[in-house]
């Protein structure tokens, strides 16, 4: 009993970190000329261009490093 009790933890525990992972989005905010990077798509389409949805954190920030607009 102790080792499926054991197995199941450790399985939720490495899934976890992988089911919390969602869409990133760059965003390019045209009053600051700046980017960032958001968890949620732009509502304001005047003020923010979306630069681009990407899978993980890390792939955002490699992508928005890229970018000729966020430098």
């Amino acid at each position: 009993m102790k080792k499926i009790l054991i197995a199941t933890a450790l399985i939720v525990g490495f899934a976890a970190p992988a089911l919390a992972m969602g869409p990133f989005y760059v965003m390019f905010d045209n009053t600051t000329k700046k980017c960032s990077i958001v968890k949620a798509p732009p509502s304001d389409t005047a003020k923010f261009a979306m630069m681009g949805e990407y899978g993980s954190e890390a792939d955002a920030h490699m992508a928005m490093k890229g970018m000729m607009s966020c430098k």
